[in-house]
């Protein structure tokens, strides 16, 4: 009788111990791996092979954010020879957004003329409009001044930067007054 009531005070742990341990296990409810984002380290060269850089262009209207069809950004980056002097920077312009605003562009190292040439310091800035009604351009996430190119996702053959949204507007902004 002692037998049978140890065996079963033994099968009873045993049993909850797998069920605590089945548990854990997440059958498919873990959390997704979160993509890497790699920053260029200081004095590497940012082009090796191609890289690719994409975001979004927005016409403001009033309280609303519209998708602008056909407008264009400019990818500026600065280069530097092999005895690190700068010279003239060097652009690209990137395809027209489609319908939804979202905008591709792409830079090789087979379109720089000199191969010593390193780029650096990449920005991204809004080129031009297609609407005569929403053509003054803003510094909403740097669209004006120049977005830096810091973090990319590395794809198998390209480095994928991701831009946050760009926003064009109807009219320019109105001075603050001092009150006078």
């Amino acid at each position: 009788m002692a037998f049978t009531n140890y065996s079963l005070v033994i099968s009873v742990a045993l049993l909850s111990l797998m069920l605590v341990v089945s548990a854990n296990e997440g059958y498919g409810y873990e959390p997704k791996p979160v993509p890497k984002f790699e920053k260029p380290k200081i004095g590497e060269k940012l082009l090796q092979g191609m890289i690719g850089i994409q975001g979004l262009i927005y016409c403001k209207s009033g309280p609303k954010l519209i998708p602008l069809k056909g407008a264009v950004a400019r990818i500026t980056c600065l280069s530097v020879d092999q005895n690190g002097y700068e010279s003239a920077p060097f652009s690209v312009l990137s395809c027209p957004s489609d319908a939804k605003g979202f905008f591709f562009a792409t830079l090789s190292s087979s379109e720089i003329k000199e191969d010593a040439w390193k780029l650096n310091k990449c920005k991204a800035f809004l080129e031009t409009s297609p609407l005569d009604s929403c053509k003054v351009a803003t510094d909403v996430n740097k669209g004006k001044s120049g977005a830096l190119l810091s973090s990319y996702k590395l794809l198998k053959n390209m480095k994928l930067y991701s831009l946050p949204p760009f926003v064009y507007t109807c009219s320019e902004p109105k001075p603050i007054s001092k009150g006078y």
